[in-house]
């Protein structure tokens, strides 16, 4: 069995929830999260079988964590974290203290990654969210007191009332930041988050695309790196977890709302808090995929990224020739096959050029 070389660790608490937030959450309270500690030790047991060479923890907020608890967590995982190349964790502005960045350093995490969303004071109030943007400059300058040298932050376009010159201002004081890495995301409103309950419609598409064009160009004039279609970096500080699911490679999910891929088998954890700490079995779904849907998958994932696609390995892995299998995707104008690779120029278009590869 090939070794699984990606850890996540989904930690269901916050302090408050986000009106545009559809993960899978809910409000922190000490003594249950001490609960679904002793959960999640159980389950790490079972089936952390690896040293992983990248972890992530995400949310949730992981910071909404007691620093009593946090370490606990943290414990839970250094057993399978001595082979660590990237270990991040999720962290919001005005639940990090020194404290819990000293915590993080006693345990080898070397990567940050901040939800910010946009420097507007105005809108983050109104998307819920309980920071400022001075807190988040007073925040990203402690990291870097503490010796964090790769911290990524959360970006999002097409917010409610958000217009081209409020975007274009985030972009500057975000870029302001001189942060490594910077993750792109445009709202969706779910119809069971507070927005969608509240009738709140997205911004129409037309005003969205020039968004995100205003961000890519902006963020590449700045020496940011386009690497995937939503991602940005620096000095070669791509997101080594993150790559690994484009790379199509397998990953083993843990805690409530986690999700994994481990061969032909996708699965996802409970979302229902009582579900998790109660019961033995706690697989909402278990999907065992064809091969030619994880072919597809695989190319969909690939194609996100500058890096594209290795077609040798391609081959190999599902026994078949893509340039003829999938000729008439790879003849798709922005497709590219150059050094044993299948790139898409163009990543803005990435989801019409992908319908060509549709079997």
């Amino acid at each position: 069995m090939t070794r699984i070389k990606h850890l996540y660790v989904h930690v269901p608490f916050c302090k408050s929830i986000c009106y545009y937030c559809d993960f899978c959450h809910c409000i922190y309270d000490e003594s249950i999260a001490k609960q679904w500690l002793e959960r999640l030790k159980k389950e790490i047991e079972e089936t952390c079988l690896d040293q992983y060479e990248t972890i992530y923890i995400g949310g949730g907020t992981p910071t909404a964590l007691s620093c009593e608890q946090l370490d606990v967590l943290l414990n839970l995982v250094d057993p399978y974290a001595s082979s660590v190349k990237e270990y991040t964790i999720e962290v919001n502005p005005e639940s990090l203290d020194e404290e819990k960045a000293r915590i993080f350093r006693k345990h080898h995490v070397n990567r940050i990654s901040m939800g910010v969303q946009t420097s507007d004071d105005r809108l983050l109030k109104n998307l819920n969210r309980h920071h400022t943007f001075e807190d988040v400059k007073k925040r990203i300058a402690m990291l870097r007191r503490n010796g964090f040298e790769n911290i990524s932050v959360d970006l999002m376009y097409s917010l409610p009332d958000q217009t081209m010159d409020c975007l274009e201002q985030s972009i500057d004081d975000v870029v302001s930041l001189n942060v490594e890495h910077i993750s792109l995301y445009s709202l969706t409103i779910e119809e069971n988050t507070v927005f969608g309950k509240k009738g709140i419609k997205n911004l129409d598409e037309d005003t969205e695309a020039d968004m995100y064009e205003l961000i890519v160009q902006k963020l590449m004039d700045r020496d940011y790196i386009h690497y995937e279609v939503s991602n940005f970096a620096r000095d070669g500080r791509i997101s080594m977890h993150n790559m690994g699911y484009w790379n199509y490679d397998d990953f083993l999910g843990v805690s409530m709302g986690a999700a994994g891929k481990i061969g032909s088998n996708r699965y996802t954890n409970t979302r229902d808090l009582k579900r998790y700490l109660n019961e033995e079995d706690i697989r909402d779904e278990n999907l065992y995929l064809k091969t030619d849907e994880m072919a597809f998958e695989n190319i969909m994932m690939s194609l996100r990224t500058i890096y594209g696609l290795d077609i040798e390995e391609f081959n190999r892995k599902y026994d078949c020739d893509l340039l003829k299998k999938y000729k008439k995707g790879v003849e798709n104008p922005s497709i590219l096959i150059t050094d044993g690779r299948m790139i898409c120029t163009d990543l803005s278009i990435l989801n019409r050029v992908l319908l060509d590869f549709m079997i």
